[in-house]
């Protein structure tokens, strides 16, 4: 198959896919809504520290000096430090946010940035290694699942009907597309940047799951939920680990 449809399939299930996944979860109650999300964010947190630490980190320093892999690992937990500072980053997976009550649009202009480095992080990824770009893809989108149902959830609460919230968190999720077919050319041009892209993509994962998820998770202080939450997390680091010793 070739790269470009490779690229073009998993991006769109990470985009696309992801908000129709998210979509389906809005006609449950509230309360379903809610313990649904916990557990799927804590699966997104293995899959995203499985991805980076299992997938991206050994790859980079497959092509790479670990110094210079650490090093970029290092500035874009910094960016995206500054990025979140800068409210552009952080996105949120519940309906009362500090950062999203403000304005409805702020999440679509927000996600669609988001939704576009993560295109070029899974055409960087499957340009290094196809079972890597599946790995990446995998992760990318069983974080989007959660994330765009606490982003449907706000933008109902801030007035907009089913139908304009699916429209304007499609059209964000799309911006993945043009970042995969920008990062296809740009990356297949210039190979020497894939492993810093890897190292960079490696640290927008590891600062998510440990900055914006799971701090959410802890909040939650009763056993049992905390004992689900273990396990969903264990198991979105097993399905990464699962794909990597196939290889």
């Amino acid at each position: 198959m070739p790269m470009m449809l490779w690229i073009m399939i998993f991006t769109t299930l990470g985009s696309i896919g992801a908000i129709v996944g998210a979509s389906f979860v809005l006609f449950f109650k509230n309360k379903h809504r809610n313990s649904l999300i916990v557990l799927l964010v804590s699966y997104a947190t293995g899959t995203l520290l499985g991805s980076a630490f299992l997938g991206m980190i050994p790859k980079a320093l497959q092509k790479s000096s670990p110094v210079s892999v650490s090093a970029t690992i290092l500035a874009g937990v910094i960016l995206f430090f500054l990025l979140e500072k800068l409210l552009v980053w952080r996105h949120c997976h519940k309906e009362n946010c500090e950062i999203h009550t403000r304005t409805g649009l702020l999440i679509v202009i927000g996600d669609a940035f988001h939704n576009f480095i993560d295109g070029t992080l899974i055409a960087a990824a499957f340009l290094a290694d196809v079972r890597l770009g599946i790995i990446t893809s995998v992760a990318v989108i069983a974080h989007e699942v959660p994330q765009e149902m606490g982003d449907f959830a706000i933008l109902l609460d801030s007035g907009y009907s089913r139908q304009k919230a699916f429209l304007y968190n499609t059209l964000s999720a799309s911006a993945a597309i043009l970042g995969a077919i920008l990062g296809y050319f740009y990356f297949r041009a210039i190979e020497m940047l894939i492993p810093f892209v890897l190292a960079v993509s490696a640290a927008s994962f590891i600062y998510i799951a440990l900055a914006d998820l799971i701090p959410g998770l802890h909040r939650t202080i009763e056993m049992k939920d905390s004992i689900m939450q273990f396990i969903f997390l264990i198991s979105g680091i097993g399905t990464i680990a699962l794909f990597v010793l196939q290889h």
